[in-house]
C-alpha cells in the first residue's frame, strides 16, 4: 500500500526520494502516531512534502489512494442519518415566487434588522420569510432564497444574492506550477518587456570578443551581464467565493506570470481591495499584511494588476463596514483609488466573458475606478492589457 502511495506521488511530479519514504516508514515502525487515517496524512505531509506549492497536489493524491479508508471504533456505526446530508426545508422558487420578494431596502436597513431579530429570536426556525433559520425566504440563514440578505452557517453560495456571508472560510492558494493549457498566454504577457543589461558579466558577447580579437591579433573574450526583463510587476488575486469557477485559468495566468515576470510580486484579497492582504491562504487569518504596507514598500514604477470577476455586492466597494467576511473601516472603493494615486500603470484583467459585465453593478463600479481599465481574461484581453500597462 506504501509504495503504491510513493510511485503515485512520483507519477504527479511530486518531488519524493527514496530517502524520506524510508523516513515515513521509520516513524511508522515507531508508532510516533496513533493507528489514525487523519495522523498518518499528517505525518506523510510533514515527511513526504518539502514545498508548500505542492500540498495541493499531494492532497489530491492521498485522497487517490487511500479513498473511503476509515477507523471506526469497536461498536461503532457509521450510520450517517440522511437528513444531516441534506440541507433542512430547502426551498427551490419559481420565478413567480422569486419576483414576490422584496429587498429590506439597503444596507443599513438589513444590518439593522439583523441585530433587532438577534435579539428577538429565542430558538431554532425553519422554513420561514423572517426569523434566523435555514430555508425559506428570510433574508437571514441558509439554504433559502432572498434578493438581497445575510448567509449565516452555509458552506457556499448559491444564487450570488448576500451581501455579507457570516462564516470563516477557507481557501486554496494558486498553483504556479500548474501546465499551461496553451502557451499563447505567455506569449501575450511578452508584449510587457522592457530589457536591460545589469550585474556581473556572465555571459559571452560573441560580437565583441571577434572584434576585440581582430583587433588585438590574440584571441580576447569579452563577457557581458544577462539581458534580462526590468519590468517589476506586483499581481492582486481575488481568491474564493465566486472565484471558485476561475481557478484552473487564473492557475494558467499565475503560472505564466511567474515564468515570464522575473521580478513579480503577488498577493490575494477577496473580493474587493481593504485593508489587509496575504501570501498564504492556509494561514490568511493569521498572517495578514496591511495593504498600506504593500503599497509603501512598492515602489510607483510597479506595474499593478488585479485579477477578479469583480462580482459582488456593491456595499462591498462603496461603504465601510461592506465587505462579507469582516468589517472593513473604509470602503474597498478607497482603496483601489489609492493604488490609482499611487502607481501611474494599474489596470483589472477579468475571467468573466465581457458580454456579461454590463449585467453586474458592482462590475461597473470598479470598471468605473479603475478608469475603464478592465480586459477580459483571453488571448486579446491580455495583449490589450499588456499594451495598457506598457505605455
Amino acid at each position: 500500500m506504501f509504495v503504491h502511495f510513493f510511485h503515485e506521488l512520483k507519477k504527479a511530479n511530486i518531488p519524493v526520494s527514496l530517502r524520506e519514504y524510508l523516513t515515513m516508514l521509520e516513524a511508522m515502525d515507531a508508532d510516533v502516531i496513533d493507528r489514525r487515517v487523519e495522523d498518518f496524512y499528517f505525518l506523510s505531509r510533514a515527511a513526504l512534502v518539502k514545498d508548500e506549492r505542492n500540498l495541493d497536489k499531494f492532497d489530491v493524491v492521498f485522497g487517490h489512494v487511500f479513498k473511503g479508508l476509515e477507523l471506526v471504533g469497536d461498536g461503532e456505526l457509521a450510520n450517517i442519518p440522511e437528513e444531516w446530508l441534506k440541507a433542512l426545508t430547502e426551498k427551490f422558487l419559481t420565478e413567480e415566487e422569486k419576483a414576490q420578494i422584496e429587498a429590506l431596502g439597503g444596507w443599513e436597513k438589513i444590518m439593522e434588522e439583523l441585530q433587532k431579530r438577534l435579539e428577538e429570536q429565542k430558538e431554532r426556525h425553519e422554513g420561514g420569510n423572517k426569523w434566523i433559520g435555514t430555508g425559506g425566504t428570510s433574508p437571514f440563514g441558509a439554504n433559502g432564497y432572498n434578493p438581497e440578505g445575510v448567509r449565516i452557517g452555509q458552506k457556499e453560495g448559491r444564487h450570488g444574492k448576500a451581501v455579507k456571508v457570516w462564516d470563516k472560510r477557507e481557501y486554496k492558494n494558486l498553483d504556479d506550477q500548474v501546465e499551461l493549457g496553451t502557451r499563447n498566454i505567455k506569449v501575450a504577457l511578452r508584449r510587457l518587456r522592457r530589457f536591460a543589461r545589469e550585474g556581473a558579466p556572465t555571459e559571452l558577447d560573441l560580437d565583441g570578443t571577434i572584434k576585440a580579437t581582430a583587433h588585438q591579433g590574440y584571441l580576447d573574450l569579452i563577457m557581458r551581464p544577462e539581458r534580462r526583463n526590468k519590468i517589476n510587476v506586483l499581481i492582486f488575486f481575488d481568491i474564493g467565493g465566486s472565484m471558485d469557477s476561475h481557478i484552473k485559468l487564473c492557475e494558467e495566468l499565475f503560472s505564466a506570470a511567474r515564468s515570464e515576470f522575473k521580478n513579480l510580486e503577488y498577493f490575494y484579497f477577496h473580493n474587493c481591495l481593504y485593508e489587509g492582504v496575504w501570501k498564504d491562504n492556509r494561514r490568511r487569518h493569521a498572517e495578514k499584511m496591511s495593504t498600506w504596507d504593500v503599497l509603501h514598500k512598492y515602489p510607483s514604477d510597479y506595474k499593478v494588476i488585479f485579477v477578479g470577476d469583480a462580482t459582488m455586492s456593491p456595499y462591498e466597494i462603496t461603504y465601510a463596514g461592506g465587505s462579507v467576511e469582516h468589517w472593513n473601516e473604509e470602503p474597498g472603493g478607497i482603496w483601489l483609488e489609492r493604488v490609482n494615486q499611487i502607481y501611474e500603470s494599474a489596470i483589472w484583467i477579468n475571467p468573466i466573458p465581457e458580454r456579461h459585465w454590463e449585467y453586474t453593478p458592482s462590475l461597473q463600479i470598479i470598471k468605473q475606478i479603475m478608469g475603464e481599465r478592465m480586459f477580459p481574461l483571453t488571448l486579446e484581453g491580455l495583449d490589450h492589457a499588456m499594451r495598457e500597462l506598457s505605455r
